[in-house]
């Protein structure tokens, strides 16, 4: 059985950040996912482009997402692959790769949580399901990045599901794929896809729904991503209704395919290129954490004391049961920011949680679960955990004004 300072498990934007940032601090870090590569749902589930990271101050623009985030993009963007948001996900993986064993970062593919062993508020181990059978690793501290909170919940934490009143999480997408586009005619027949599309959608001639056709331009040529799948009332958490969510969105996508085949410019050449590995979840189990931030925290623009990181995407709701999409969107020049105190979790001390699944109410998590405010919760949570190894402490004794210093003399930017 191996031990070490800290494990984090997930290897998506969160755990990316998380792990980074603590092997940077000097801790000895593993971190493990259940796939076999780094980057989460951009790459299992082709969640691409990044979304937007910055607000316009004057005449200037202010990002928010800096510190190990900017970093990944800016090396993205040296190896020229990103076009405008989007992003080439090979690339990305080697990228990751090598940030890993730079930082020395013990890495473990193909692994799935399955029990972990929590002593009196304290995690001990966490075991993993491998293909040669099951794996047991130790640890000091540990981080909870696997977005649905599952180390959390083994552990015993309080968690939440979905929104308030119903539990009813934002609906699951499959993306997909579509190459040999004529992507400059597509893009400019839109307007009458749209109303064709509307006129279909009202006449029911559609499982899917979605009022709209979500797609996003890539750095390939002649490839479109579409995010336009939709599939509601299932549990993301629960393994018999996300197999069928999967089964539900496959058909979504080929009734969608064949409806651009007959009526979208630029689709006569078209084929459908790929779905995605997995079924993309916006929203599944948040933890009840110390603090919970809420939807009018991010409305308030909230400066938070104990600030780690700062958002302004906005809070961007599909509707968990049905049509419509609901938006609020910030004004120029405000952001909130993310509390410290919301990625600790009730009744285990040895352990943070990092991603989407940290402490917050239904509206605020759908404005800080993109993947660069992600990165940036986990960069913090990575050094916040290094700083208690250095002082064999609690993740709540830490000083919080050091962790602040440490992320801006990092390059983070924390929004004080």
């Amino acid at each position: 059985m191996k031990r070490y300072d800290v494990v984090v498990v997930g290897g998506g934007f969160a755990g990316i950040g998380s792990a980074l940032a603590s092997a940077r601090s000097g801790a000895k870090t593993l971190i493990v996912d259940k796939s076999n590569c780094f980057g989460g749902a951009s790459v299992n589930s082709l969640v691409n482009p990044f979304m937007p990271f910055c607000t316009k101050i004057g005449e200037e623009y202010l990002l928010l997402s800096q510190g190990i985030f900017l970093e990944i993009h800016k090396k993205l963007k040296e190896r020229g692959s990103i076009k405008g948001m989007g992003f080439l996900e090979e690339d990305l993986k080697f990228l990751i790769n090598d940030m890993m064993i730079d930082a020395d970062v013990d890495i473990m593919f193909n692994s799935y949580l399955s029990s972990v062993e929590n002593v009196n508020g304290k995690i001990k181990s966490v075991t993993f399901a491998t293909k040669g059978g099951q794996v047991t690793v130790e640890g000091d501290y540990f981080i909870d990045a696997t977005g649905d909170a599952m180390l959390a919940s083994l552990a015993g934490v309080p968690t939440v599901l979905g929104r308030e009143g119903d539990n009813l999480c934002q609906p699951m997408t499959l993306c997909f794929r579509v190459g040999n586009v004529d992507v400059e005619r597509f893009m400019k027949g839109r307007d009458n896809l749209s109303k064709a599309y509307t006129k279909a959608f009202n006449e029911g001639k559609f499982i899917n729904p979605r009022e709209d056709i979500l797609v996003f331009k890539t750095p390939i040529p002649n490839v479109l991503n579409f995010n336009t799948t939709r599939v509601v009332k299932f549990s993301p958490i629960d393994a018999v209704e996300v197999t069928q969510a999967e089964i539900i969105a496959r058909k979504q996508v080929k009734e969608i395919f064949d409806f651009m085949k007959e009526h979208a410019c630029g689709f006569e050449n078209a084929f459908l290129m790929m779905t995605a590995h997995e079924i993309g979840v916006r929203e599944s189990r948040q933890i009840v954490g110390d603090y919970v931030l809420t939807e009018k925290d991010c409305r308030n623009f909230t400066i938070f004391e104990d600030a780690i990181t700062a958002c302004n995407y906005d809070i961007d709701i599909h509707n968990p049961e049905g049509s419509g999409t609901s938006h609020y969107y910030f004004p120029e020049g405000k952001f909130y920011t993310i509390p410290y105190r919301s990625l600790i979790p009730k009744t285990v001390e040895n352990m943070l949680v990092a991603g989407r699944c940290i402490s917050s109410d239904h509206g605020a998590q759908a404005s800080y679960r993109v993947m660069s405010t992600v990165c940036n919760i986990g960069e913090a949570a990575g050094t916040a955990i290094g700083l208690a190894v250095k002082n064999k402490s609690s993740v709540r004794e830490i000083d919080v004004k050091k962790l602040q210093t440490v992320l801006k003399s990092n390059g983070a930017f924390i929004g004080l």
